[in-house]
């Protein structure tokens, strides 16, 4: 896969596995689009892509939990002519604790990132695609959307459950077009995620084989997308994991969800 003169927006490209993906594609010969709040780690990187891949980079600080974050972004690109072949909606955070522990400006915040913005990134840009014939769309997705929903981070799964039917719908939309798209669904990935929500000490004491490092996991996503995969889960616990949630009678699943949440799940103050 080579993506030569290709342009790539990736969201949350500041760290963990939207950086992982800004280097996989500039390392295939993508031109990059690096979005996220972190302008400083944002500039970072593009020198590292240009440096290491000779492509061409472009910073756009942006909070996407800001409504006028996604056409700031078009309109920009737009000005300049930049068109958008490859977008990777990655930016999230999670909201440990209870539903009721954060106010509803939190929420709806989170609701703004986490859903809104995949979907009016994806408005704006899709449109190109389809002219041009040729597109890929990666949505940043969970194994969480793909097994009943456990106690804290309450919006978390239900929203990962959304960018997976959105992505599916979007591929059987897109079919007999250039375009592409996919729902990326990882289980536990080693990233800033868990630091930046407060759970690392929970999460470290689950066993090792249920985490994967990033690399592997945005290969994979990358290699699905291009098959035309509208749903990629990584890994082989986290490829299990789905299929029993899948196979098991709803109330034993979501009995195991629970159980088990309680082992990373913050608990109330």
């Amino acid at each position: 896969m080579e993506y030569n003169e290709k342009w790539a927006l990736i969201t949350g490209a500041s760290a963990g596995i939207g950086a992982t993906f800004a280097r996989s594609y500039a390392a295939k010969g993508a031109n990059i689009i690096l979005t996220a709040r972190r302008e400083d780690r944002l500039k970072a990187l593009a020198v590292e892509l240009e440096k290491a891949h000779g492509v061409k980079t472009r910073v756009i600080a942006a909070d996407l939990a800001n409504p006028a974050a996604p056409q700031m972004i078009f309109d920009a690109l737009q000005a300049e002519g930049t068109p958008v072949d490859i977008l990777v909606n990655n930016a999230g955070f999670g909201m440990p604790g209870s539903y009721t522990e954060n106010d509803w400006t939190a929420h709806r915040a989170f609701l703004e990132l986490m859903l809104v913005s995949y979907a009016q990134m994806t408005r704006h840009f899709l449109p190109g695609m389809l002219a041009r014939d040729y597109g890929r769309i990666i949505h940043v997705a969970s194994l969480a959307g793909l097994v009943p929903g456990a106690a804290g981070h309450t919006l978390y799964a239900p929203s990962k459950a959304f960018l997976i039917s959105f992505a599916q719908s979007l591929a059987a939309e897109c079919a007999g077009t250039g375009v592409r798209a996919s729902a990326l669904c990882p289980g536990f990935t080693y990233s800033e995620f868990h630091d930046v929500n407060a759970t690392r000490g929970l999460v470290s004491q689950l066993p090792k084989y249920m985490f994967m490092e990033a690399e592997p996991v945005v290969e994979g996503a990358i290699d699905a997308v291009e098959k035309g995969q509208a749903v990629y889960v990584p890994g082989r616990w986290n490829k299990f994991v789905a299929w029993l949630s899948r196979t098991l009678p709803r109330s034993l699943s979501e009995q195991m969800v629970k159980n088990q949440s309680k082992r990373f799940r913050k608990k109330h103050a």
